[in-house]
């Protein structure tokens, strides 16, 4: 069974979410503070952690930081989770070494369907793109850095709304880098060109 750590202050979100994973067969941990969140994440070895973002004492990006510094932990599946409304830097969470975010209330469907993609893509080792960074797409595909960076969210699966909070662009611009991406790659849907960016970043 498959050990989820849940750092959450909001005592409410913290019930809900391990609920939801206990119906679905998951072991869910809980933490109210990334204090507490750390030193379970250390001790417990979860498969997979589930962490706000605003906390007091320590904030979501806090625990990143300590996380992946630890050799145990610099691996271990992170998702943030951040409230509805917040602007966050999600960016630097992302750069930090976060693999997804989650707005909350997260409807049920997102939750498990990003759950179940990061710890499948823990698991496959047989082809692992490296989502670090977008310097092999723009080498790849001649693309402008920016244009690579939406590329790389988009092989993520992102939307453009989505897209366009991470790189603090607006989402008109987004559409106007998606449509940059399929000229360079000469593909005419957006599953293609992840399917692309995807082997771009594996054999990096």
């Amino acid at each position: 069974m498959k050990k989820i750590l849940i750092i959450e202050d909001e005592p409410e979100m913290r019930r809900n979410l391990a609920t939801i994973l206990r119906l679905e067969k998951y072991q869910p941990l809980v933490a109210e503070n990334g204090l507490t969140g750390i030193e379970a994440a250390r001790t417990e070895e979860p498969d997979l952690i589930l962490c706000d973002v605003m906390m007091p004492e320590l904030d979501g990006y806090g625990v990143l930081r300590a996380l992946r510094s630890e050799s145990a932990t610099r691996a271990t599946p992170f998702i943030f989770l951040t409230a509805k409304g917040e602007k966050p830097d999600i960016r630097s969470g992302m750069n930090l070494g976060a693999d997804d975010y989650l707005t909350k209330p997260v409807p049920k469907v997102e939750l498990l369907a990003a759950i179940t993609s990061r710890l499948q893509r823990a698991v496959d080792r047989t082809f692992v793109p490296d989502f670090g960074s977008a310097a092999p797409l723009e080498r790849a595909f001649d693309l402008t850095p920016r244009v690579a960076e939406t590329l790389l969210w988009l092989a993520q699966g992102k939307t453009n709304g989505d897209i366009a909070t991470i790189l603090q662009i607006s989402e008109s611009t987004v559409k106007k880098h998606v449509l940059e991406i399929f000229a360079a790659l000469q593909v005419e849907t957006r599953t293609a060109a992840c399917l692309a960016a995807v082997e771009a970043l594996a054999r990096k």
